[in-house]
């Protein structure tokens, strides 16, 4: 928290856009008006123990309304992020966007989905993939290996991630695609770097020339 100031200031200073914070805190919500910047927010929502498959899409989005009403007051997109469980499962997010667009005004809520919490949905991604496309407000890439070994892995270093990328490719999805750092032990610079090469040698695998140009 004692940074979130200090990391906006130097998006700016560099020219970058503060794309997207994922979870949820005050603090956040006070520097978005100050600066004037209106980041996609990521959040995960509640995990319904009973009732029926209705109920709980009823329940989970009923849990998120106090966050849809004050992201749609800040201009910010919300985005129902994929990390496992019920919660996490393509057909619970898109119930649950659905639920929120008719029972609220949520236009702004959609997903962002995530190749490293999604190993299970290897083999039916395209499907998955189909059915959140009209949500869908990022996608974010990782290396894949059967059964998450290892659960992040530099893109161009799996087994699957040419394969899905390509789907993503035919599947005429156009919105944001985003590479993650996510290892303490490693600079984040080297990460990033390293998934930047792994997509240019994968899209190059696909014929993407354009790709191959935009990262040199």
């Amino acid at each position: 928290m004692p940074t979130f100031e200090q990391e906006i200031l130097e998006y700016k200073k560099h020219g970058l856009e503060f794309f997207a914070f994922w979870g949820v805190h005050e603090e956040m919500f006070r520097l978005f008006k100050k600066h004037g910047i209106a980041p996609q927010v990521w959040s995960m929502m509640s995990n319904p123990r009973g009732g029926s498959q209705e109920e709980k899409v009823a329940a989970a989005g009923k849990g998120l309304l106090p966050l849809v009403q004050r992201t749609k007051k800040l201009g910010c997109k919300l985005a129902l992020y994929n990390h496992g469980g019920w919660n996490g499962e393509p057909e619970n997010l898109v119930a649950v966007c659905k639920w929120l667009r008719k029972n609220e005004d949520a236009d702004h809520v959609g997903i962002v989905y995530n190749f490293h919490h999604g190993h299970g949905h290897i083999g039916r991604f395209a499907e998955a993939l189909d059915l959140m496309k009209p949500y869908l407000h990022c996608l974010n890439l990782n290396g894949m290996n059967p059964g998450a070994q290892p659960k992040i892995l530099a893109i161009g270093k799996g087994r699957h991630e040419r394969d899905m990328m390509e789907i993503i490719r035919k599947s005429g999805y156009r919105g944001p695609i985003g590479i993650l750092d996510h290892r303490g032990e490693v600079d984040a610079e080297k990460s990033l770097r390293e998934n930047l090469e792994g997509m240019k040698k994968v899209l190059g695998e696909l014929g993407d020339k354009p790709a191959l140009e935009t990262y040199p």
